[in-house]
């Protein structure tokens, strides 16, 4: 299978003959959700980005942004993240040669991003702040010259991250009626706008699934309280006709759980803004709607100590087994 970057070369901004770091992106699963569509009276599909190489949807960037920065002779890049920025970027940097410096806001990271981080070699400092102030820092050094910034302030991160519409686009004949999916920087939002209107068709209904308490939200991947994409995000979310929907955790948990428990799909509480989401909208009967599963739900197994039952402890005899499984 080929890469977004390989297939959709024509629509990169990608410099002529540089070879591209890779780690096998993109083609990810686009799967029905039989349970979610009868229960909301609309054809649901789930597009699993959880399935690239890092776990998670910004890996469909990262393989530009770094093939870029190669290509402009980078010393390192750097990059401010809640978590699955700093995976993919990591290991990028480890396939193309060079380090990667990661900063993480103190306290606000899952543990599964940040043992990816650290397992390919990664160097993460831990800030004393907030995201966005690590964002700030992050940027300054970026425009020093001594570290390529990798967030989807990087220009080529969103040209790399359109490629999962044409993809849909691809999938389904044509894009769909209605795109849900989270809402944290709004770079991912911004992305998907931007392919769509490339691909030259009608622009699909974009929901966007946001925590209503930004900055405090157990949803860690979209826990950022000043969005860095919003005025374009929401200018594109407003031009489709589509809404920004705020949700509590206890909505974002709902989601999550029927996911997992419904259709089999592990995801961080994150992933399941978009489809939390569709509960608060009016949508057309039969319309063709598109879920966007950003990650992986071993980014962030304490969701699962939080949302679950723990195991019970039984002997190892057939009828105690039995009454325990209920």
């Amino acid at each position: 299978m080929t890469t977004p970057a390989e297939r959709y070369r024509d629509r990169l901004p990608l410099d002529s003959g540089w070879p591209v770091v890779s780690l096998g992106e993109g083609s990810t699963p686009l799967i029905p959700a039989p349970r979610i569509s009868a229960r909301l009276g609309v054809d649901v599909h789930l597009k699993l980005e959880s399935a690239n190489p890092t776990g998670s949807f910004k890996d469909r960037g990262m393989t530009i942004a770094v093939s870029q920065a190669l290509a402009d002779g980078a010393r390192a890049v750097i990059c401010a993240s809640t978590g699955n920025t700093a995976a993919s970027a990591a290991a990028y940097a480890a396939r193309a040669g060079i380090p990667a410096v990661i900063l993480q806001p103190e306290g606000a990271v899952a543990l599964g991003k940040l043992m990816q981080a650290r397992a390919v070699g990664a160097r993460v400092l831990e800030v004393r702040g907030t995201f966005d102030q690590a964002l700030a820092a992050a940027r300054e050094l970026g425009e020093r010259g001594t570290h390529v910034l990798v967030n989807s302030v990087n220009p080529y991160r969103i040209q790399g991250q359109k490629t999962a519409a044409f993809e849909l686009a691809e999938a389904l004949g044509g894009p769909p009626d209605v795109l849900a999916l989270p809402y944290g920087g709004g770079g991912n939002t911004r992305a998907y706008a931007l392919g769509f209107e490339e691909w030259g068709e009608a622009m699909p209904r974009i929901i966007a699934g946001e925590a209503a308490e930004r900055a405090t939200t157990l949803a860690s991947a979209i826990r950022i309280a000043e969005p860095v994409h919003r005025a374009e995000a929401e200018a594109a979310i407003t031009a489709s006709g589509g809404s920004v929907v705020s949700l509590t955790d206890d909505e974002l948990l709902a989601a999550w759980r029927e996911l997992a428990e419904r259709e089999g799909v592990f995801c961080e509480p994150s992933s399941a803004a978009g489809v939390a989401a569709l509960a608060r909208v009016e949508l057309e009967p039969g319309s063709r709607v598109v879920c966007v599963i950003t990650g992986h739900g071993l980014k962030d197994p304490a969701a699962v100590e939080r949302a679950t039952v723990a195991p019970l402890q039984v002997d190892p005899d057939p009828d105690a087994i039995a009454a325990a499984a209920g």
